[in-house]
């Protein structure tokens, strides 16, 4: 598994990437994020809000919620396989 880096450092081009960010109840939560600018959401059609830009995380099958994530490592993909 890939070591976690400064949220800073992640990709903002809509790749969904695995993110730790804290809840309200200050639990600390691991989910598959992606980033979505100003420049996606417009191309996407419709106006975009300025509340609508950052970091979104599926918390379940009909849930997406904008967070605040501190950290961030690849997705989990095929790079384990031993071929």
């Amino acid at each position: 598994m890939a070591a976690r880096q400064p949220i800073a450092t992640a990709p903002k081009d809509g790749s969904k990437v695995t993110v730790y960010w804290t809840d309200g109840n200050g639990v600390m939560n691991e989910s598959i994020a992606q980033y979505r600018s100003a420049e996606r959401l417009k191309a996407l059609g419709g106006d975009v809000d300025p509340n609508d830009v950052g970091w979104w995380a599926a918390i379940d099958g009909h849930t997406q919620k904008k967070i605040d994530p501190t950290s961030w490592r690849p997705a989990s993909g095929d790079d384990d396989d031993d071929g």
